[in-house]
């Protein structure tokens, strides 16, 4: 089968909207691009149907290799919806290159998620937990559909919300946002344990702004927390400032409370 391409546009672009597309940016003299050449060739033949392989001569086609940063080769890109979505440099081994596509290649269960996001605007949580179940069921280590449903439970079950993000790692891509539910939840449980926390005079004050956490006041709960790291930072290991930051990365950083409280978060950090 010949997976070389003169055009471009047709080939790749317009095709990654419907399926995506894989380009191996190579050239004859690369001995590099000759060892992996078959291999990627061989992985396309063996996952023919969800994501084809365009492969790009860099002599031929400079333009090309200028306009997407070819500095060194092999090079290959993993294009989406017209975009380059992931990339690897370098004749990395099958076993690898299978690796790297199960993490780069976009879930299949996409359009079922943006059918999910499109059911919470409308309300109807119902649907939306099933349709999050069915996919957690068929692909476990979908982080964006574990996050969706923790924030589903966010309110009702927090060990739940705890149990769902355990594999969302800090620093991947939904790790932010993981790590914010993971901070409301654990804090909510304080309210059905209490004596958890450690003995304080701001022991009190800290329960309650918990309570307005968890009860959506979140403008009551940063005044409170904001108090706390003045009075008593550290207390339940750093919680008041922790507690504010998952506040601002759930609300979002253009969110109207998070611009007005950020500074003076800042500001209470310092004093």
């Amino acid at each position: 089968m010949t997976y070389d391409s003169d055009n471009f546009q047709q080939d790749v672009i317009e095709r990654s909207h419907q399926i995506p597309v894989l380009v191996d940016f190579w050239a004859e003299w690369c001995g590099p691009c000759k060892i992996l050449g078959p291999v990627l060739e061989r992985l396309a033949e063996k996952h023919r149907g969800s994501w084809a392989l365009v492969k790009i001569n860099t002599e031929k086609h400079h333009h090309l290799a200028a306009q997407y940063g070819i500095r060194s080769i092999p090079n290959v890109k993993l294009f989406v919806d017209g975009e380059v979505a992931n990339e690897f440099v370098g004749a990395l081994p099958e076993a690898a290159i299978e690796q790297w596509l199960k993490k780069a290649l976009p879930s299949p269960y996409r359009e079922k998620l943006a059918e999910v996001e499109h059911l919470l605007a409308g309300q109807q949580l119902d649907k939306a937990e099933q349709l999050l179940e069915e996919v957690i069921g068929a692909e476990p280590d979908n982080a964006r559909a574990r996050v969706l449903l923790a924030q589903l439970y966010l309110d009702t079950d927090p060990q739940k919300v705890l149990d769902l993000l355990e594999g969302v790692l800090p620093g991947s891509e939904y790790g932010d946002i993981a790590e914010a539910l993971r901070t409301f939840a654990g804090l909510t449980l304080y309210l059905k344990n209490p004596e958890a926390l450690p003995e304080s005079p701001v022991k009190q004050r800290y329960l309650q702004a918990i309570r307005n956490l968890a009860g959506g006041d979140f403008t009551a709960a940063l005044e409170d927390f904001i108090e706390l790291l003045q009075s008593d930072r550290y207390y339940d290991d750093d919680g008041p400032r922790k507690a504010c930051i998952a506040i601002f990365k759930l609300l979002g950083e253009d969110h109207e409370t998070t611009r007005h409280y950020r500074p003076l978060f800042s500001r209470a950090l310092y004093v």
